[in-house]
Formats: C-alpha cells, structure tokens, sequence
C-alpha cells in the first residue's frame, strides 16, 4: 500500500505529497491519491490512483532518472509527443503528465493513464479458459487499435501481450509507444530496438531496413497464436535461433519468398539450414477453428509482401461478423511530430520538449511562465 511520507529534507511541499510504495518515494500532484503499487517494469513503476477532483481512477508511472539513458529519454519522449494525439478505444489514453517543480532540472517523470485491471500476458499465463469468443474478442480490438495507428502511417514496432492491457469487461487498449514510429522516420532507429524478439517479424530478424506496416501484422499473429496455444509459438534465444524457430514451423522457404530480404549473412544461415516440411498450425493448436487456423496462417507469412494486412484480417471470416458499420476513425499526427532528429538531442533539450508536452496538459502553467 500507499505509504504517506513527509517531503526529503529541504524540499517544500509545492503542491505535490510524497509517498513511498516498494521503496520509491513519490512526489505527486495533491490531486492524486495513491493506493498501491501495481508493476514494475524497465522503465519505471506503477501504481494505483484516484483523482479526487474527478473521482476517476487512474494509473501513475513514475520514470526515475528519465535522462540517464539518452535511449530510454527518447523513448518517453516519443510516447508522449505520440499519445497526445492518439484518440481511439482500444489506445490508452494519457490523462496528464505532472508537472514538475524545476523546468531545467526535473530528473523524474510521471505519467497519468486511464487506469486497467491486467494485460494479455498475466492473463494468458494464468489458469483463466479463455474460449473462442475470448480469442475473438482480444484480436479484433487489438487489430481495430493497429487499423488506427497505421491509418497515420505508425507502426508500433514492440506489440507483445505485455503491451496490450485489458479489462474486467474485456476491453482491450494497446500501449507502450516509446518504439512507434512514422513510416517516414522508421529508418532512423536502431533496430535492435525494434520488437521484443519472440514477436520480431523475418525482416527484421534479417535486418532489414525496408519494412513497413506488416511488421506489427507478424507480432499479431505471434500473440494470436500464444492466445491459442497459451505459450509463445517461437520462444528463440537470440536472433539465427529465432529464425530457425520460424522456419521449423512455417517450413523451408522458396526462394521467390527470399527475394525479398538483401541480408547476405542471415540469408546464406537461412539456406543452410536442413529442410523443413514445416509444422501444420491445426497440428499446434487442435481446438481452435478453421477459420482461426486460416487467418492465423495468413499472418504469419515469411514474405511480408504475402502477409495479410489489418484491414484484410478485420474482414476475415473469423471476426467479420464483429464489425459495425460506423466508420472506423483515422488518426492523424501534425507534422511537426517528427522526431528524425531526435537522436542526436541534447539532454537539456530533451527535458525542454518534455517540458512542452506537459505544458499541454497544463496550460496555466505556460502563463504564469511566459
């Protein structure tokens, strides 16, 4: 629990209360209410909370030592500049970002999201059935969210079941975005950053650097199965063994369906490897239904000029009959969101940026500090 604490030594209250939850102090906008912590995760801790002056509960993460790591910086930076914009059902809303007590010196940033019971890997990892309507229901939100990120031309780049949070009620939103991007910017980032392994796509395995929205289609899939058959479908210990986990299930590749990919290296690995006749997917998961084993097999497709696309899946036969005819709405990033430069900022201009994105959040702030 929430454990209220008097402010470090030397620090005035300024409209913030301080509390400690799993050893870290908290210093929190008064409006707030801590309850509990709830997670921790690589890039800080979460918890529980009530906002007195709405009474809404919601989720705070508190990033310590934003700037330590320039990576991680960009990272955060990029998810705020992102979730501004982003207004969808099955996206977690950013409620607020505190602001801090000094503009140039603030080291730790926290972050206000609408709240959420779990996400899709406790509940796969745990002993809950989930059914056909469950797997049904899980894909088409999550494919309905990836429609409206990729009608603003972003891919997610690191969808994994720990990214997808859900609710009592089933409502599924995806977040995390520090490793989104724009399909015009994608190539500026490192991809050893990109796609936690087990849910990385051939492509990028192969590193290569022209792919576009049909990445987040083969992470999809990879949590489809794992919904399926309750573990992951190519749990790999590093890169060439990922690949041979791929191969040994989807079967040796022809090579029209290499063309594709100009990595001499991983190519040559690939082409060494014992013939595969491949893994039937009805023979992995028998319980699930044709149509699911269809569409599954659709997405995970080595070729990503094969693979099927979000709005294709949306109208397979395994979830036509969840769509509506309302219009799904479109996305869309002014072009100022642009970070290409991003990675060669400063740190004082790191923090100046995050600095404006709170200030959105906060307008009488930017008064009293014009």
């Amino acid at each position: 629990m929430a454990v209220s604490v008097d402010p470090p030594s030397g620090i005035r209250n300024r409209g913030k209360h301080y509390y400690s939850m799993w050893k870290t102090l908290f210093e929190i906008d008064t409006k707030y209410v801590p309850i509990k912590a709830i997670g921790r995760g690589s890039y800080g801790i979460v918890c529980s909370s009530v906002n007195r002056e709405t009474n809404e509960r919601v989720a705070i993460k508190k990033i310590q030592n934003a700037f330590q790591n320039h990576v991680d910086a960009l990272r955060t930076l990029r998810e705020l500049k992102l979730l501004r914009h982003l207004r969808h059902e099955n996206i977690v809303a950013l409620k607020d970002i505190m602001m801090p007590v000094h503009r140039r010196s603030f080291k730790d940033v926290y972050l206000v999201y609408e709240l959420m019971d779990t996400d899709l890997h406790q509940i796969i990892k745990s002993s809950q059935k989930l059914s056909n309507d469950h797997c049904e229901c899980f894909l088409y939100q999550l494919l309905r969210g990836l429609k409206y990120l990729h009608s603003a031309n972003i891919l997610h780049r690191d969808l994994k079941p720990g990214n997808l949070l859900i609710n009592s009620n089933c409502q599924l939103k995806i977040c995390d975005f520090g490793l989104a991007r724009t399909g015009s910017d994608k190539g500026q980032f490192m991809t050893e950053y990109v796609v936690t392994r087990w849910y990385r796509p051939p492509e990028l395995l192969l590193c290569c650097d022209n792919y576009d929205t049909s990445i987040d289609v083969w992470s999809v899939g990879c949590i489809f199965a794992e919904l399926l058959g309750r573990k992951p479908i190519f749990p790999g210990t590093e890169c060439l063994n990922q690949l041979k986990l791929i191969i040994d299930v989807l079967g040796s590749m022809a090579d029209t369906d290499l063309d594709f990919f100009d990595n001499p290296k991983a190519l040559k690995y690939i082409k060494s490897l014992p013939w595969s006749p491949g893994i039937p997917l009805a023979s992995l998961y028998p319980n699930a239904t044709p149509n699911a084993i269809d569409l599954l097999q659709k997405m995970l497709v080595f070729n990503p000029l094969k693979r099927i696309s979000v709005a294709e899946a949306l109208q397979h036969p395994y979830l036509s009959h969840l769509n509506t005819p309302e219009p799904d709405p479109v996305a869309e990033l002014p072009s100022d969101d642009d970070l290409d430069a991003a990675e060669y900022l400063r740190e004082d201009k790191i923090r100046e940026l995050m600095w404006n994105e709170m200030l959105h959040y906060h307008p009488e702030a930017a008064v009293a500090n014009s």
